[in-house]
């Protein structure tokens, strides 16, 4: 979808994109292989060629910062295939507090593997494993977790493409939090945490805390781990609507009748 993209390029709006589709250009390829047969808008014909060009060199050499600006918290959704290598799935725990300090477990799932970071154990890892990535999903996290990771985090830019999942889904028609949602679409959770909300996560932290319980920690540990699980069966829902909602009906639309 990225290579189907062009309202990351300066002065040219959704309006005219969804022309541009209309029309022919289904992407970059046929507006660089045909420049003179579009209208582009209030952008200039030199402007989108010199921006596609651009964009080009940016996707590959996977410079992710420049579609990040380009494309915003609302479209992100779109790099998702072409980023999807270096997507961390990323969820945040808290023990109520609002301070970067409240953070009690980081979870990062890659795709493959899932990983937690605990206050006072390896939290403080957490700094170089994120400079990995290019793009992060969440839930919320536009919101809630990112904020907080940067309270805690003070020297890291957070600079990936971030896809959050909250208002992304909601264009979709979805309504409620994380666990609402995953009940929708029919994702079920395992006995030991079915049921179980950010504050159990705050209670279970206590616990862990204050008696040393190891059992509360391994539960808060996998009641986050399918946190940032499920995200990626989101991620993949919420791209392949969108993308039929807005870039194959606008194709569809240029299709000839039979």
């Amino acid at each position: 979808m990225l290579r189907n993209t062009f309202a990351h390029l300066p002065k040219l709006g959704f309006e005219t994109e969804t022309r541009l589709w209309e029309s022919g250009a289904a992407s970059w390829d046929h507006v660089l292989a045909e420049p003179k047969r579009f209208r582009y808008g209030t952008a200039t014909r030199k402007s989108v060629v010199d921006g596609l060009h651009e964009s080009q060199e940016k996707l590959d050499q996977g410079e992710h910062q420049y579609f990040a600006k380009g494309l915003g918290l609302k479209e992100a959704w779109r790099a998702f295939p072409e980023f999807r290598s270096k997507v961390a799935y990323v969820d945040i725990e808290t023990d109520g507090g609002r301070s970067g300090d409240a953070i009690t477990v980081v979870g990062l799932y890659d795709g493959e593997n899932f990983e937690a970071f605990v206050r006072g154990d390896n939290l403080e890892s957490f700094r170089d494993r994120i400079s990995c990535f290019s793009m992060i999903v969440t839930f919320f996290g536009s919101g809630f977790d990112v904020p907080m990771l940067q309270k805690r985090f003070r020297d890291v830019k957070f600079d990936q493409i971030h896809l959050d999942l909250c208002p992304t889904l909601r264009r979709l028609g979805f309504r409620g939090g994380l666990k609402s949602i995953e009940k929708q679409v029919g994702i079920a959770r395992v006995e030991e945490t079915e049921g179980l909300t950010g504050f159990d996560a705050i209670k279970l932290w206590n616990r862990y805390l204050r008696n040393r319980d190891e059992g509360a920690l391994e539960t808060l540990i996998a009641y986050n781990r399918e946190d940032v699980v499920n995200l990626e069966f989101l991620a993949e829902l919420a791209y392949k609507g969108l993308k039929e909602q807005v870039y194959d009906a606008a194709i569809a639309r240029n299709a000839p009748i039979a």
